[in-house]
Formats: C-alpha cells, sequence, structure tokens
C-alpha cells in the first residue's frame, strides 16, 4: 500500500518538521510505502493531491492548518480516483478538524490514525474552486480576510473577533440578494454565513444543526445590528442557540447564489475568496475519509 503525507513547514508555528518523523514511523507501521511531499509555496498542496490520484495511491495524508488543507480538498475535488485522506490539525482555529473530532494537538492526531474509521463527508463548491468548512460574506468577513497571519498566530480566535467588531461599528449597509431553493431573500445583512459544519472560527456550537455529511449548506443571515444586539447573538453563539435570535434568520438549501449591491469579497474557509456575485453548491458525500472513532 501507498500513502503520500503533505505537510506544510510553515504552520503551527513551524511545529510541521518536529512531528514530520512521528507521522512517517506510524504510516510505515500501518503498512505504507510512503511519499513524503514539502509544501514551499501556494497551491502546492493541490498539486500534490492531484498527483496522488493521478498516482493512485491508497491514502492521502495531509499536515498543516486549515489553509493547507482547504488546498488539498481543492487537488482531490475533481479526480476521478480519490484516495482516503485525513490529516493532521497545526492551524489557528482547526474547524473542521473539530467539526470532525480529529484531536486539536498533533500528538493525539498522529497516535489516533492507528484507531480510526471512514466516513464520507461533503465538501462545497463556489465557482470553480472548493471548502470544507465556512464561505463568509458581509462587511465582517472582508475584514476579517484582512486579518494578517501575525494576528492570527498570536490571538488566535480573538483576532477575528476584533476584525469583526471594527465592521460593527461601521455599520455600512449594502442591499443583497440570496437565491436558495425554497425562494429569493431580500435585504442589507450584515453578515451571511454559509456552513457544512458546525464549527466557526473555534466556535463549535456556532451552526449547531449542521453535520458533516447532511446533504445541506446552513445559510445564517445576520441582519444589521447594533453593539447591544451583537453581545445579545455572542451569548446564544456559546449556548448553540444563535438560530433561536430576532436577529438572525436560517435556510437550509443544496446552492445559493448570493448578489449585492456593491461588489463584497467573501472569506473562505478563513482566507479571502472571490467577489460577488457568488454562486455556492453542496457537494454531498464527496470526500471518504479517515476520522477517529467516536469514543
Amino acid at each position: 500500500m501507498k500513502a503520500m503525507f503533505i505537510y506544510n513547514p510553515s504552520s503551527g508555528k513551524a511545529d510541521a518538521e518536529q512531528y514530520k518523523e512521528t507521522t512517517v514511523n506510524v504510516l510505515e507501521g500501518l503498512g505504507y510505502e510512503v511519499i513524503i511531499k514539502e509544501t514551499s509555496k501556494q497551491n502546492d498542496a493541490t498539486i500534490f493531491a492531484t498527483q496522488a490520484c493521478a498516482e493512485k495511491v491508497d491514502f492521502l495524508l495531509a499536515m498543516g492548518g486549515d489553509g493547507t488543507i482547504n488546498e488539498v480538498v481543492n487537488g482531490l475535488a475533481e479526480q476521478p480516483n480519490r484516495p482516503l485522506f485525513s490529516f493532521i490539525p497545526l492551524g489557528t482555529v482547526n474547524d473542521f478538524a473539530r467539526a470532525l473530532g480529529i484531536p486539536l494537538e498533533p500528538e493525539l492526531a498522529i497516535e489516533a490514525l492507528k484507531m480510526t474509521n471512514t466516513r464520507l463527508v461533503d465538501i462545497g463548491q463556489i465557482g470553480d474552486k472548493y471548502f470544507m468548512n465556512i464561505v463568509a460574506v458581509g462587511e465582517i468577513a472582508s475584514r476579517v480576510a484582512d486579518t494578517t497571519v501575525e494576528q492570527k498566530t498570536k490571538m488566535g480566535s480573538l483576532a477575528y473577533l476584533l476584525e469583526g467588531a471594527k465592521a460593527v461599528i461601521s455599520n455600512e449597509e449594502i442591499e443583497m440578494t440570496i437565491t436558495h431553493d425554497k425562494g429569493i431573500w431580500k435585504g442589507t445583512p450584515m453578515l451571511i454565513l454559509v456552513a457544512l459544519t458546525n464549527s466557526v472560527g473555534g466556535f463549535e456550537k456556532l451552526v449547531n444543526a449542521a453535520e458533516v455529511n447532511d446533504g445541506k449548506l446552513h445559510i445564517y443571515i445576520i441582519k444589521q445590528a447594533g453593539l447591544a444586539s451583537i453581545a445579545r447573538m455572542g451569548a446564544k453563539v456559546l449556548l448553540g442557540t444563535l438560530e433561536e435570535d430576532t436577529g438572525v434568520e436560517v435556510i437550509e438549501s443544496s446552492n445559493v447564489l448570493i448578489e449585492s449591491g456593491n461588489p463584497l469579497y467573501c472569506n473562505v474557509d478563513g482566507d479571502e475568496g472571490d467577489c460577488t456575485p457568488l454562486n455556492i453548491q453542496i457537494l454531498p458525500k464527496h470526500l471518504k475519509m479517515l476520522v477517529p472513532q467516536k469514543n
């Protein structure tokens, strides 16, 4: 059996090198002949993942943050021969790992490779790109996309909250239209979230109803609101009851088209994505993943 191991040496405060040897030893102990690929620039992980499909490896393991994992997913998504896939999280937030129950501590995630089962999971498509967790659209999303790597490393989820607070204060209103399976929504929302999983920005109950393979886009429309309303919503995020707030509208759909009066860049899995209009769809149970046993 063959496995490809893709790792980003700059992820997790450059901790990838520390865990590289242990990871390879575990894979070899599981009976794999290991092909090691080290990323050095943007999109390397996408190229390597596509190569893994072409070479028909049995297992693809990645090590890195959400950006690296997103690149791997983009390399796998369109290929006809997708290998079994898993990853060791080394990023700031690691939402996809949280949703799948993969340990956030690298040592535990590596050890968990010995005690796993398989699970089919959804991914999303936005234009000609793919994502595994979240698309955010609005002034907050535009500001969060500008969050620097240094801010993320030093402050974690707090960096996103601080940039989001700046957008709340600015309170710019932009007319938006959301076309979904059941109709059309129009208004001036502060933020639109299109989620595949329950974890967003490290908050594991933000989209409480979402499952990794339910075949749905979970669309949360956060309507224009002041700081007092945001504080109220923040409490409900922690309780997992955000969908009950009067300032939030929730829609489930397999496709969504988001248009805006002024062009807005979106945030995709924590990084800047394309500009509106955005056409987003779900690809149900598209990846076969190795995940820890629930016990």
